[in-house]
């Protein structure tokens, strides 16, 4: 994923200039995914001379006219290939981002891809679980180095629980309400 992909969702819920994305993305997307006041600026200009966004100059009295961004209909295409694009490879920010957007998609797609996703993640931790009970069947009896590797083996169960809950929580809140 881009920053442009983010700049577009955060764009199609509200148009703004470059500062107010700037504070935006300190308020939301930028818990996980910071940008800089002066990348946002870079990628709003590719994004302008693509064709993804409009941008319209309010003159302002006293200070330097500022351009409010908003998504042009190209810019909403590529919003929704995005959103539908498969990404085997995404990582939890960018599947954030794409949870975020789906309602300016399909969010059946979106859906699609989190089901990848938590297979995934969910055949790793049945591999480290079977590592665990293999390796490790008396934990409380380790020490030095093969509790160290154990506690290593513990945090990969953690995240990887941690990813098939979040997963399993975003695919029952996006299933529609009459089924």
């Amino acid at each position: 994923m881009a920053l442009e992909h983010a700049i577009l969702v955060s764009l199609s819920e509200r148009a703004g200039s470059g500062y107010e994305l700037t504070r935006r993305f300190e308020k939301s997307i930028g818990l996980f995914w910071s940008a800089t006041h002066q990348q946002i600026y870079r990628v709003l200009k590719r994004m302008e001379e693509a064709g993804w966004v409009a941008v319209d100059v309010v003159a302002q009295s006293g200070r330097p006219d500022k351009k409010v961004y908003t998504v042009s209909d190209t810019g909403r295409a590529e919003l929704v290939r995005w959103l539908a694009e498969p990404d085997p490879s995404a990582g939890p920010v960018e599947l954030a981002v794409k949870i975020r957007g789906a309602t300016f998609g399909d969010p059946a797609k979106v859906a699609e891809e989190i089901v990848r996703h938590r297979a995934r993640h969910a055949e790793r931790l049945d591999v480290y679980r079977q590592i665990e009970k293999r390796d490790f069947p008396a934990p409380a009896a380790l020490s030095g180095r093969h509790l160290h590797q154990y506690l290593v083996l513990r945090g990969g169960i953690r995240v990887e629980e941690g990813q098939v809950e979040w997963f399993d929580e975003v695919l029952a809140a996006l299933r529609p309400k009459d089924a």
